[in-house]
């Protein structure tokens, strides 16, 4: 006798957005590093071979995380973050300084950023204190302030590298989360109100920074006003990477036929490889790659609803929020809605440690999916008829 049996699996709409996303970089980031590797090697594939690489350590830790189940975190979150904030204090010893910040920690060959390790060991454990903290979440003291000397804590170490656009990030998504788990706003309100002379001051701290300001105000106001020589003037980098989305147009110029790759656009394989996506496939092109962005975050909120308990559904949100409102800004600062930040696009720009822990933790979001009724799968199992003592008949796998 043949009967059927009720199962789940992983969501595979966010399994294949991500993947494809992964793909894509590979083509992106070659077109968009070969210029400058070219020089700088002698071999335009360069950069290439190294995030070929990355991306399959990417794909293996996605398979991983979607294989623990996430309750096994639970446990050992509070000890995970303690070990990621030691890590960001050995980076202001021991980091190697790029362009005057020590963000990696360097082990031979091997470069390490320990905040984009933080910041997701943040999120696993604000998502635990929520949980074990329910009956307190609404007190200040026992259930809002332990978690925000956390979120101070890993926020001001990443600040000091310095780290500004990192560091307000992890603020951002924290306090989200938290929200989201139950924190009273007016908890929120009375930690965020004090920081705002503090920002103010640490922005004013450091010429370049408050350069950024300047050229955001002075170049969104020429947007405005559609005033292309304003625009040029504000910042080199951003008015290289807007002729970039001029250049392609709605349909782009085609795979490999970039012009602002040649040495015109800046971190044009990093921070700016959106305005590369925008020149080599248009306005269609970059419709599609936030589209990709965009089924993830449905995809990781429906997850969180469905989720079978309160750590799943904390866990997917964080996630979910992590990557996509980083995918976000990062388009936003390329179009220069934005100030200029360091901020890299989730599986798309060329480095090492964003990619794969991005991807681990989206292994933990499909792990999470897995143990929902969101994905049910009827499967056609052979059973075979016993009958007891009393004339009932018992059925039983074969």
């Amino acid at each position: 006798m043949i009967a059927k049996r009720q199962y789940n699996y992983s969501d595979l709409t966010t399994l294949f957005c991500v993947m494809i996303l992964m793909g894509l970089s590979v083509l992106v980031v070659y077109t968009a590093s070969s210029s400058w590797a070219l020089q700088k090697f002698g071999k335009s594939e360069y950069l290439l071979t190294s995030h070929v690489f990355k991306v399959f350590i990417a794909i293996v830790v996605l398979f991983i995380g979607m294989n623990i189940n996430y309750q096994n975190y639970k446990k050992f979150t509070r000890g995970v973050l303690i070990i990621a904030a030691l890590l960001l204090l050995f980076t202001l010893v021991l980091g190697d300084e790029v362009k005057g910040a020590v963000r990696f920690l360097r082990f031979g060959s091997i470069g390490f950023q320990p905040s984009e390790f933080a910041k997701f060991a943040l999120i696993f454990h604000l998502s635990t204190m929520l949980v074990t903290k329910k009956e307190s979440v609404l007190d200040f003291k026992k259930g809002y302030l332990p978690m925000v000397l956390w979120v101070g804590i890993i926020s001001g170490l990443v600040m000091i590298q310095p780290n500004f656009s990192t560091s307000s990030m992890i603020l951002l998504i924290s306090f989200i989360l938290i929200f989201i788990g139950g924190i009273r706003l007016k908890h929120i309100v009375l930690t965020v109100a004090p920081l705002i002379p503090i920002v103010l001051i640490y922005m004013v701290s450091a010429s370049y920074r408050w350069a950024r300001v300047e050229a955001f105000v002075k170049n969104f106001s020429s947007l405005l006003t559609l005033n292309s020589n304003a625009i040029k003037e504000s910042g080199y980098q951003l008015w290289q990477g807007i002729i970039g989305f001029g250049n392609g147009g709605i349909l782009g110029v085609g795979l490999g036929n970039s012009k602002q790759r040649d040495l015109f656009l800046p971190e044009s394989y990093g921070d700016f490889i959106f305005s590369i996506v925008g020149e080599e496939y248009g306005i269609l092109g970059t419709l599609f790659f936030m589209t990709l962005f965009f089924l993830i975050l449905w995809r990781g909120f429906k997850i969180a609803r469905y989720a079978q308990d309160d750590y799943g559904k904390f866990l997917a949100y964080g996630i979910t929020i992590t990557i996509t409102v980083y995918a976000l800004i990062n388009a936003s600062v390329t179009l220069g809605l934005l100030p200029t930040t360091g901020l890299s696009m989730p599986f798309v720009s060329y480095g090492g440690s964003s990619i794969v822990f991005s991807a681990y933790a989206i292994g933990v979001l499909l792990n999470i999916s897995k143990q929902t009724d969101l994905h049910p799968k009827l499967s056609r199992i052979p059973v075979v008829g016993t009958i007891n003592a009393d004339g009932r008949i018992n059925f039983e796998e074969k």
